[in-house]
């Protein structure tokens, strides 16, 4: 994924006289709290319960209580439940191709660094890790491939 592809840092460096770039583009757009955030979007933290490995932001104990047993303990199956990052519900898409596209390759980019994550957390283990875009908007969404059980 290019950045500078993208129109809003496009217009924003051709205004600033062209030696700018995407960095600088952020540097003036986002604060150091806005970078932790991101910095954690890109980097998530894992927490492993019962066999199944969750986004830390997904997990609540009663939550996975409720879905362990709606979904009688199947790992798969909670994962794919619970392991979702809907883009769309966090970034405003507007409705023409071109943002749609640029908010699939960012899906498509946290994917990316999630799989690296994961991979680093458990590296005994292999995940399935996906950027799909549905009706609503991109979605980030892992589950681990060994079989096991919760």
């Amino acid at each position: 994924m290019d950045p500078m592809k993208d129109p809003l840092i496009k217009a924003w460096v051709e205004a600033s006289g062209g030696d700018a770039d995407y960095l600088d583009f952020l540097s003036q757009s986002a604060g150091p709290a806005e970078w932790i955030a991101l910095s954690r979007v890109f980097l998530p933290r894992f927490v492993e319960v019962e066999g199944c490995v969750l986004w830390d932001r997904s997990y609540d104990p009663g939550n996975f209580r409720l879905w362990h047993n709606e979904l009688n303990g199947d790992v798969a199956s909670i994962e794919a439940t619970l392991n979702q990052f809907r883009l769309w519900l966090y970034v405003d898409i507007d409705d023409d191709a071109e943002s749609q596209a640029n908010a699939l390759a960012l899906a498509q980019e946290i994917a990316d660094a999630w799989r690296l994550s994961l991979e680093r957390a458990f590296p005994q283990s292999v995940f399935d890790v996906q950027a799909t875009d549905t009706v609503d908007g991109p979605v980030v969404s892992f589950t681990s491939l060994p079989s096991a059980s919760c």
